[in-house]
């Protein structure tokens, strides 16, 4: 069991670690837009190759 100063600081720092990072993020937006445009099709080509793969595995499971 964690004691109450350790709840409380886990808290604060999830809290702030959370603020840190969208700040960082908001900093970066731009700079992300220039250097990773088209990222959206390489994540939805690989969603789309898990998918197959486990279409795959369960086809194979149940009618082989």
């Amino acid at each position: 069991m964690l004691s109450q100063g350790q709840l409380i600081f886990a808290i604060l720092f999830i809290i702030f670690f959370t603020i840190l990072i969208v700040l960082a993020y908001k900093k970066d937006k731009k700079l992300h837009k220039k250097n990773y445009k088209g990222v959206i099709w390489v994540l939805i080509s690989f969603i789309i190759f898990v998918g197959i793969l486990v279409m795959t595995k369960y086809l194979l499971r149940n009618y082989a």
